[in-house]
């Protein structure tokens, strides 16, 4: 995931501190527990949030120390992933849909991405939780507003309520919900107005609709990439609505990302959905311990299998499962996940979830450029070559060169890197961190 590149580095480096110590003491852990608390401050994280994060990390690490044969570095980063994934919430944090319609309100400023997720948001539970939901068109004042979502609600096939001469947003979201209930629409989704900032008429209005309609759910609806920002928006629509959960869009964005780890902490409410990209599939519901895996370079597996899943058919998936727990991802696979990535959704937000994937595109921009000199290298490789990637030495690596247009030195450093992917992966799937333990509980 874009937004964390620079913090997993930073924390990968801030681990090699430790490599080679035969025990974690209060002396050796201080150099890598300053790392840790300043790269925390440098991607954006609240100050008290990062003081506390650390001091945690200490009195655990301190109290864990007569583990001698877990290695400090290791026994580091479970420790630095555990908090990382209680610091955002613990747990996923499912929608609560009970009622019939179940309604959610939807609020947040202007520009946050809220319209654009109600369509998301719309079609992913449609497609994934057989709703038959409805989108709502509560803006009266931003003039595209109603187009904007009548084009998602047609992209989704997904029906769509305005009424474009009314500017009573109460009003027209208790229409909408008498027109859901004679028309079967078992999930009204109401897009609200935003501002540019936080005033008090657009408080009073969303306010108005919630007492109007005693929505389900109240999403507020955030743009990571607005940092601290985020965080202080939040607290103050969390002080007028009490909502249930926090959306962050634009998190495949180059930003520092630490609204998705304060902002948890400061609000007391969970992050429920990311958005990835501008796609309308590119929605996920947020999972802390997968987005800890992710910060820390170990991927995630199980994302990623059912991202392909949504593609595949059952026996492929299983197939890709196995392959990768027994280390046998070769660059058939490789080419095919790279191929996929266009129906699965961001592509850099794919190569996060594989471990060592990063390592691949190490120093590249994996953008469309990319895959095709990817693509030119593995094309240039023998079918013996492509399944048996051992064989490959200095003859063939020049004969690739020749065929793919780059040089010897790149395919050494696209080997190397290989390499380094194929045994980290080999490392997460026999610590348990990806498919191996958390997909098979997830579908036993």
């Amino acid at each position: 995931m874009a937004m964390f590149e620079n913090l997993s580095d930073k924390l990968e480096r801030s681990f090699k501190i430790l490599k080679g110590e035969g025990r974690i003491t209060e002396i050796n852990i201080a150099e890598t527990l300053k790392d840790i608390r300043k790269a925390l401050l440098e991607a954006d994280v609240n100050y008290k949030v990062a003081k506390n994060f650390t001091d945690t990390v200490k009195e655990k690490a301190l109290g864990l120390n007569v583990l001698t044969a877990v290695k400090p570095g290791q026994l580091m980063v479970k420790i630095v992933h555990d908090e990382l994934t209680a610091l955002m919430g613990g747990k996923t944090a499912e929608l609560d849909l009970k009622s019939n319609p179940s309604i959610i309100l939807m609020a947040g400023l202007q520009g946050s991405g809220k319209t654009t997720f109600s369509g998301k948001l719309a079609k992913m539970l449609k497609a994934k939780k057989s709703k038959s939901p409805l989108l709502v068109a509560c803006d009266v004042y931003r003039p595209a507003a109603v187009e904007q979502l009548t084009i998602l609600g047609n992209e989704s096939d997904v029906k769509v309520y305005a009424e474009p001469e009314s500017k009573d947003p109460v009003q027209i979201a208790l229409n909408a919900i008498k027109h859901a209930k004679q028309f079967g629409h078992d999930l009204v989704i109401i897009d609200t107005a935003g501002r540019l900032a936080v005033d008090e008429q657009m408080m009073n209005e969303i306010s108005e609709i919630k007492k109007a309609v005693q929505p389900d759910e109240i999403l507020f609806v955030v743009d990571a990439m607005t940092g601290q920002d985020a965080v202080n928006t939040a607290k103050e629509f969390n002080d007028r609505l009490d909502f249930q959960g926090i959306i962050l869009t634009k998190l495949d964005g180059d930003t520092r990302g630490g609204a998705a780890l304060s902002i948890r902490t400061v609000v007391n409410k969970p992050v429920k959905f990311v958005g990835t990209g501008e796609k309308l599939e590119a929605i996920e519901l947020f999972h802390p311990d997968r987005m800890a895996d992710r910060i820390l370079g170990m991927g995630d597996i199980v994302s990623f299998v059912e991202k392909a899943q949504e593609q595949y058919d059952e026996e492929a998936a299983r197939k890709l499962q196995k392959k990768l727990i027994k280390n046998q991802f070769d660059f058939n696979d490789f080419m095919q996940q790279m191929q996929q990535i266009k129906k699965m959704g961001n592509m850099k937000d794919l190569i996060s979830m594989i471990p060592g994937a990063g390592k691949i595109f190490k120093n590249i921009d994996p953008d469309d450029n990319a895959l095709k000199r990817v693509e030119a290298i593995i094309n240039s490789m023998t079918p013996l070559e492509r399944s048996s990637p051992a064989i490959i030495d200095s003859r063939r690596r020049a004969r690739i060169a020749r065929g793919s247009g780059t040089s010897i030195q790149q395919i050494n450093g696209f080997m190397k890197n290989f390499e380094e992917a194929r045994k980290m992966m080999k490392s997460v799937a026999a610590g348990g961190q990806g498919i191996g333990k958390g997909y098979k509980k997830k579908h036993k």
